[in-house]
């Protein structure tokens, strides 16, 4: 009987421990950042050019290696951090795995150029598929250079599975930026294809959260200072006003290490509880110091998820020193009853209020609207106009280039309606018919109709409606390179927005349908909802954009629908293409005939 069970060949077990360690080339860049940082490096340099996939450069002035030390860092479980199991629960450092440049020399071309303070020349060495190709001394200053390219170069699926060019560097940056962000004091530099996005000096925790998130934050950050036995906690909270749509200012980091925690993330939303609206994301960078024999790191391979011992105890310090923060600082809300003294003695105060002045009171036309049920809305009343038809034949004798409105053709369909609605639970139109009735989902089939109306966008955009005043928006890096790509695409769908700097841009013009006041709420929604748009099958960046489109703009669920209104919606809804579907495939409605309402009454 022949043996089945062999051992891999090193090359192939190091490309399979890189698809644990290097899943996008932002796994690369984040290990190859932690390691400069770890040779105590004072300046760092990241250069990256087509997403990573070209290119993947880190400079540092770090301490360096040795000929022997640059050669032994390509191989398999090889670290400097650990020498006894009890090491594996006392590490402070960044990078420790001990496989990550051997998983980065297995699936890329790597080219390493190190030199430590005390040689004359450095070392060069260049490693393609786990085999060391060159190794030879180099000239250069104390550091570290390596070079990464064609990354999974040998693994054409792996290759093939990696996103756009937007999105993975998009993951560079957010990777770049929780690095910078964990270390102030060191000075960073990041290039992409040839420009420079940040250039951050070293300072303190203060100037590089304005450096990588926005200047606008200057006034807007409040000091978080507190330790309770094992823990301590150090960091900045956002004001209130600068709460976000988008999760993407949210930083934890446990002993200089990112962290993503929705139960921490929890704590400090529960801080600004009737601070922000329910739909808001305050914005915070907080430090965890904590005993690492605390804290189990090895949670998740990419060492972003962690437990704690003590998660309860945690939970309530982090809760409790936000809460302090923003109460020290007056940003809780505050009511103030007293009266100024410039008015305590008008008439209006001093004087009672009598019978004779309150029966005159609620016979005002602007107090009754305000005490009738349902009338706050309608201050403005305006008095229907009757026979408008002939008063438009009017104005056309009048202005003979004056056309009439545009009339729709007749709905198509199999079965005759009785122009009958009704509206249950706000959430369904029920349209009758000669043989039973029609269950209609409201947000899904105006969902349907705002749909292909902005399919047809390709051949027609949609026709914009200039601000008066541009709106500002500004973003973090990750947010700008995202909305930078979806520029022209959101043109077409009728939103003209243009750069203004290095992280703001301004709103010029917004489609007709969104009201003035809400573009920049509406902008930051689609990009948050951009962001975690998830589908099975893969979709071209247009078509997610005009489904969350579409679902952004439909009428909600609860919006109480007037009986034109509905008839409005179900006669667009049969013009569709599609009426009986949403874009994402769920069903519109739902036909019931006679017969099927007679069967449930005979079954109930």
């Amino acid at each position: 009987m022949s043996e089945v069970i062999q051992l891999l060949p090193d090359h192939i077990a190091n490309q399979i421990a890189a698809g644990e360690v290097i899943q996008r080339p932002a796994s690369a860049v984040k290990e190859m950042l932690e390691n400069a940082i770890d040779a105590g490096a004072t300046h760092i340099h990241l250069i990256i050019k087509d997403a990573g996939k070209e290119l993947i450069q880190v400079n540092d002035d770090g301490k360096g290696m040795s000929p022997i030390d640059a050669r032994m860092c390509f191989e398999r479980h090889a670290t400097s951090k650990i020498r006894t199991i009890d090491d594996l629960f006392e590490i402070r450092t960044m990078g420790f795995r001990g496989e990550a440049l051997a998983s980065i020399a297995a699936v890329a071309q790597v080219e390493l150029k190190t030199k430590p303070k005390d040689s004359e020349v450095g070392t060069r060495i260049v490693v393609e598929n786990s085999e060391v190709q060159i190794q030879e001394p180099c000239s250069m200053n104390q550091g570290t250079h390596l070079s990464v390219k064609n990354l999974f170069f040998n693994i054409p699926a792996r290759r093939n599975f990696l996103k756009s060019t937007t999105t993975e560097t998009r993951h560079i940056l957010d990777e770049f930026i929780r690095v910078a962000m964990a270390f102030p004091e060191i000075a960073f530099k990041f290039t992409n294809n040839s420009a420079d996005i940040f250039h951050l000096e070293s300072g303190k925790l203060k100037l590089r959260i304005l450096s990588l998130l926005g200047q606008n934050l200057n006034n807007k950050l409040v000091p978080v200072q507190e330790e309770a036995g094992f823990i301590q906690i150090q960091g900045f909270v956002a004001s209130p006003d600068a709460a976000s749509r988008t999760r993407g200012n949210q930083f934890f980091f446990v002993n200089n290490r990112f962290i993503k925690s929705a139960y921490l993330n929890h704590a400090v939303t529960q801080s600004y509880q009737n601070l922000i609206a329910k739909d808001e994301f305050p914005l915070f960078v907080l430090f965890l110091a904590i005993d690492p024999k605390r804290v189990d790191i090895n949670v998740h391979p990419t060492k972003q998820e962690i437990k704690f011992d003590e998660e309860k105890m945690i939970y309530a310090i982090v809760h409790a020193a936000v809460k302090r923060a923003l109460s020290q600082y007056s940003i809780a809300p505050s009511l103030d009853f007293s009266l100024d003294a410039n008015i305590e003695h008008l008439p209006s105060i001093t004087q009672p209020f009598s019978k004779q002045k309150q029966e005159h009171t609620k016979s005002d036309y602007l107090f009754q609207s305000f005490t009738e049920k349902g009338q706050a809305h309608f201050l403005d009343k305006k008095p229907k106009i009757a026979n408008w038809q002939e008063l438009y034949q009017v104005q056309q004798q009048l202005n003979p280039e004056l056309t009439a409105p545009e009339t729709k053709p007749e709905p198509v369909f199999e079965e005759s309606f009785q122009e009958e609605f009704l509206q249950i639970n706000k959430a369904y139109i029920i349209a009758t018919t000669k043989s039973g009735c029609l269950f209609i989902n409201q947000h899904l089939a105006h969902e349907r109709i705002l749909y292909e109306r902005f399919q047809r966008t390709r051949l027609q955009p949609l026709t914009i409606q200039k601000c008066l005043l541009p709106v500002m928006l500004e973003f973090n890096a990750v947010d700008t390179v995202m909305l930078e790509s979806m520029l022209d695409d959101l043109l077409n769908l009728g939103f003209e927005i243009e750069k203004f700097g290095q992280q703001s841009f301004t709103i010029q013009g917004i489609p007709a349908d969104v009201k003035p006041g809400k573009e920049k709420e509406t902008i930051e929604q689609l990009m948050e909802s951009y962001k975690h748009f998830s589908s099975e099958v893969k979709l071209e960046k247009r078509e997610k954009l005009i489904r969350l489109m579409a679902s952004q703009q439909a009428i909600p669920e609860g919006k109480k629908l007037s009986k034109a209104e509905m008839q409005e919606l179900f006669q667009q809804l049969l013009l569709c293409e599609q009426p009986s579907l949403a874009p994402n495939g769920k069903k519109i409605m739902a036909r019931i005939t006679s017969k099927d309402i007679e069967l449930l009454i005979q079954q109930s």
